[in-house]
C-alpha cells in the first residue's frame, strides 16, 4: 500500500511543484497569505476536501476535512506558509505542498479502516504566532496527532523546543527637573536599570538551559529630565514550559524589587508565549522509519534541541512531531540566503515530494497499526508529567 501511496504522490508531482514555486515567487508576511492560502485551499477543495476558508479571526487560516467512515483517529497535518521580509529564507512555501501530496493519496486510497484527515493551514509562524492563536479560538486542539514537515540540512525530527515569553515592562515614575528639583523625581528609567542589573545576577542561579534577553524600548525623554515612564522587552526560555514559570515568577519578583527600590510603579505585559514541545519518541521513531524506507537524503539522528516555535503551543497539548527534510548544505541556517537560493531548485523539489511520502507512508501506519495512537498518547502524557 506504500508504494501506492507514494505513486500518487509521484503523480502530483508537477502540480506540487507548481504550487510551491508559485507560493515561493509570491512571498507575503505573516497574516497576509492571501495568495499562498487560496492556491492551497483550492487544490484541497478540487480534491474532494471539505474545506473552511479563514478561521476564527485569520483570515489567511483554515481547516480542510476528509472523513472515511465514523469513529476512527483525527490525524492533522498542518502546514504554515508565511514568508520573511527577505522572501521564502525558511523553506515555508514547502510545507503547504508537501501536506497537499500527502493528504490526498490517503484520502485516495487509504480505505479499510475509519479515520478523519484534517489539514490545518496555520498562518503567522514567523513572529506572529498563528497556532497560538488558533488553539485559543479552539481549532486543533480535537485532532489525535499532529504531523508537520520543514525544510533543513539534514533529514531529522526533533525532541525538545524552546518554551519562550515576551514579557513588556513599564515603570511609571514622578518626573522634575534632574538639577533644579532632583529630590522630587521617582526615576522610571532607574527602576528599568535595576532590573536588567538584576537579570544578570540570576543567570547565575537558574538552569542551564535558561536564555534571558532584554532591551530598552523608551528610556523616557532627555537627559536633564528625571524619566516619568521608562519600557523595556523581555524574553526569558527554557527547554521546560514548567521551569519557565518558575523563572517568569522570579523575575516578576525582580520587577516588583526595582519598584520598590525607585517608589515608582509598574505594568507587567505578557506579549507572546511560546511553550516546549512535549517528544513523542514512538512518533518520530515511526516518521524515521519512513524516511530510511524511500530513502530520504542526509539521514541524522534527532535534534534533541531546537528554537522557539508556536508548534510547540500543539505539542504540549497533544502528540506531535515534524520531519525535516535535507535540501540545503549542511552548514546553512533557518533564515538564510542558501535556504533562499535553494528554495526553487531540484534538491528543493525533491525534499517537497521526500516528504510527502514520509508524511503519507506515517499516517497510514497510524490508521492502520492496531493501538498505536494509543500508544502514542500514553506515551506523551507520561513524558509531559515528567518535564
Amino acid at each position: 500500500m506504500k508504494e501506492k501511496l507514494f505513486d500518487s504522490i509521484n503523480a502530483q508531482k508537477g502540480k506540487l511543484i507548481e504550487i510551491a514555486d508559485y507560493i515561493f515567487d509570491n512571498p507575503e508576511l505573516s497574516f497576509n497569505e492571501v495568495k499562498a492560502s487560496k492556491v492551497l485551499e483550492d487544490y484541497l477543495e478540487e480534491e474532494g476536501f471539505m474545506v473552511e476558508r479563514g478561521l476564527g479571526s485569520l483570515n489567511t487560516a483554515f481547516k480542510a476535512v476528509y472523513e472515511n467512515g465514523q469513529g476512527g483517529p483525527n490525524i492533522g497535518l498542518l502546514c504554515e506558509y508565511d514568508a520573511l521580509p527577505m522572501g521564502h529564507g525558511c523553506g515555508h512555501h514547502m510545507q503547504g505542498p508537501a501536506i497537499l501530496g500527502a493528504a490526498v493519496a490517503v484520502k485516495d486510497l487509504c480505505s479499510n479502516k475509519p479515520f478523519k484527515l484534517t489539514v490545518y493551514g496555520t498562518p503567522a509562524e514567523e513572529g506572529g504566532g498563528g497556532k497560538i492563536i488558533m488553539l485559543k479560538e479552539g481549532f486543533i486542539k480535537e485532532l489525535d496527532v499532529a504531523l508537520m514537515m520543514h525544510g533543513g540540512p539534514l533529514t531529522q525530527v526533533d525532541v525538545k523546543s524552546l518554551a519562550a515569553e515576551s514579557i513588556r515592562v513599564i515603570f511609571h515614575g514622578t518626573s522634575s527637573h534632574a538639577a533644579l528639583r532632583p529630590e522630587q523625581g521617582r526615576s522610571a528609567l532607574d527602576a528599568l536599570l535595576l532590573t536588567f542589573q538584576a537579570v544578570e545576577f540570576l543567570r547565575e542561579h537558574v538552569s542551564e538551559d535558561t536564555r534571558m534577553h532584554y532591551t530598552v524600548l523608551d528610556a523616557g525623554g532627555a537627559a536633564n529630565v528625571v524619566p516619568k515612564t521608562a519600557v523595556g522587552s523581555f524574553s526569558l526560555r527554557s527547554y521546560s514550559s514548567k521551569y519557565l514559570d518558575e523563572v517568569k515568577e522570579r523575575f516578576s519578583k525582580i520587577v516588583q524589587g526595582a519598584a520598590l527600590m525607585t517608589e515608582t510603579t509598574y505594568d507587567l505585559v505578557s506579549e507572546k508565549r511560546l511553550e516546549s514541545k512535549v517528544p513523542s519518541y514512538i512518533l518520530n521513531d515511526v516518521i524515521m522509519k519512513n524516511a530510511e524506507l524511500i530513502n530520504a537524503p542526509s539521514i541524522k539522528p534527532a535534534r534533541e534541541k531546537t528554537g522557539s516555535t508556536d508548534f510547540g503551543n500543539v505539542t504540549y497539548l497533544l502528540p506531535g512531531a515534524v520531519i525535516r527534510i535535507a535540501f540545503v548544505d549542511e552548514s546553512a541556517s533557518s533564515h538564510s540566503q542558501e535556504f533562499l537560493n535553494d528554495g526553487k531548485t531540484s534538491r528543493g523539489h525533491d525534499a517537497i515530494i521526500s516528504a510527502s511520502k514520509i508524511l503519507a507512508a506515517t499516517v497510514f501506519d497510524l490508521i492502520e497499526t492496531e493501538n498505536l495512537i494509543d500508544e502514542i498518547k500514553e506515551e506523551f502524557n507520561k513524558t509531559k508529567s515528567l518535564l
